[in-house]
């Protein structure tokens, strides 16, 4: 067996044994664990029934997985993307109000059209060509999106008729906790403790199996621990893959927000792990992009087939690198834990929303890291980034924050006279959004 692996992991070339990528996997799953009980409460809220997302959920993080150790032999393991899934849940389905069988019909177009543009190159061209400022507002403003999303469904933000969003009632004993736990989470991220959201969520779900509520206790109690895992049938190939061909003046825009976050969180995720693990050349750059691309792009048209939202690369992963993770097995180590995962699914399935909010607020906190990556001297950066950032979590929508974002650039680098430094495709896309509003194609 050492052998075999060996000869496929290459493990001695890498400084790392058996041990060590064992060790380094359960840490990376350790640390994004989360997404099995978060992504299915995000989903669900999209209409997808909740039966079955959590096995959903994790044969597409195992599949993906798998995809990238065996094609590029990276320590990265794969799972369906935070964000993305509150695009696919808020922006496409109750936004927009596209049936979330449509909805999954749109990730599979968006993950065929990134592996094409993996497999011939064209998405470096298009990478380089999108400005940075616009790069780093997306992601915060997703970022900003996500927490926004927690803060909501923990009630410490309320709607409120006269001023829109308003403070929650504290003395509810689901928002207390849930404060707690968000104030607890950023604790243990902050002393670097592995796993930290994962021990937030099961510790808010114990607490709250002591808490009563006049329909019994905040976590529902369960004699079940160990069980067999749900079956996906409502949403195996459920995809309505001619929906997004048949309405695609509707689509098209949805589908490219979800091409542009994948692609960016893909490529940045990748680096920043890659460049923790050395795993790049001289000359700063990954030598297996490529391939990484690929298998992400691939992961996403499983995942739609399955019944999830794009799945892509997880930065959580720099935690198994950290514990010395170096090659693919660990990233098999990782999959073959969201596999023995499923046999937890009853306890699983009683985990109460407040206890995933501050998973939610944590991750969008962390996704806001890259702002300081903006020259604040560049007021033309700094403009395009705020407006992109902004008007996600107050929209509601992704999408209307690319388009924004993507208008407020051009249009001030063209009012400031630096039209030539514009790239022929951001005009482009800049043009079309602005006809999209023209003519309300949405």
């Amino acid at each position: 067996m050492s052998n075999f692996l060996e000869q496929i992991f290459k493990l001695k070339e890498h400084g790392t044994n058996l041990k060590t990528e064992f060790i380094a996997g359960l840490t990376t799953f350790a640390a994004m664990s989360y997404v099995l009980v978060v992504n299915p409460s995000i989903l669900s809220a999209g209409g997808i029934p909740i039966e079955g997302l959590i096995t959903v959920t994790a044969i597409a993080a195992c599949l993906g997985t798998l995809l990238m150790a065996f094609m590029t032999n990276y320590p990265v393991a794969m799972a369906p993307g935070m964000g993305l899934n509150a695009f696919f849940a808020f922006t496409i389905c109750l936004t927009r109000e596209i049936p979330w069988d449509a909805a999954l019909g749109i990730v599979f177009w968006n993950g065929i059209i990134f592996l094409l543009l993996s497999v011939t190159g064209v998405r470096t061209k298009i990478a380089e060509a999108i400005p940075m400022a616009l790069k780093i507002g997306v992601q915060c403003g997703i970022g900003l999106f996500i927490a926004f999303i927690g803060l909501k469904n923990a009630g410490l933000v309320v709607d409120h008729p006269a001023t829109f969003v308003t403070i929650g009632n504290l003395s509810e004993p689901a928002t207390m906790l849930a404060l707690a736990g968000i104030l607890l989470t950023i604790v243990l991220v902050i002393k670097k403790i592995t796993g930290a959201i994962l021990i937030s969520v099961i510790t808010l779900t114990v607490i709250g199996a002591f808490i009563p509520t006049p329909d019994g206790y905040l976590t529902q109690h369960t004699n079940e621990f160990i069980g067999m895992p749900d079956s996906i049938s409502h949403t195996f190939f459920a995809m309505d893959i001619m929906y997004p061909i048949i309405n695609l003046a509707e689509t098209w825009d949805l589908i490219f927000a979800l091409l542009f976050v994948n692609m960016f969180d893909t490529i940045g995720t990748l680096i920043a792990v890659s460049r923790k693990a050395n795993l790049l050349d001289e000359n700063g750059k990954l030598p297996k992009l490529g391939k990484a691309m690929t298998a992400d792009a691939t992961a996403s048209v499983i995942g739609a087939a399955v019944g999830t939202s794009p799945v892509t690369s997880y930065v959580e992963s720099a935690a198994g690198v950290s514990a010395g993770g170096r090659t693919g097995l660990t990233a098999v180590f990782v999959a073959l834990c969201f596999v023995l995962a499923l046999f937890f699914t009853p306890v699983m399935k009683v985990i109460p929303l407040m206890a995933t909010t501050p998973a939610l607020i944590m991750v969008g906190i962390l996704m806001m890291e890259s702002f300081r990556q903006l020259d604040f001297d560049d007021l033309a950066s700094l403009a395009t980034a705020t407006v992109a950032l902004l008007a996600m979590p107050l929209t509601f929508s992704i999408s209307e924050g690319i388009a924004l974002g993507f208008i407020t650039y051009v249009g001030v680098m063209i009012g400031t006279g630096k039209y030539k430094q514009v790239t022929v495709i951001t005009y482009l896309m800049a043009a079309v959004f602005i006809l999209r509003y023209i003519l309300d194609l949405k």
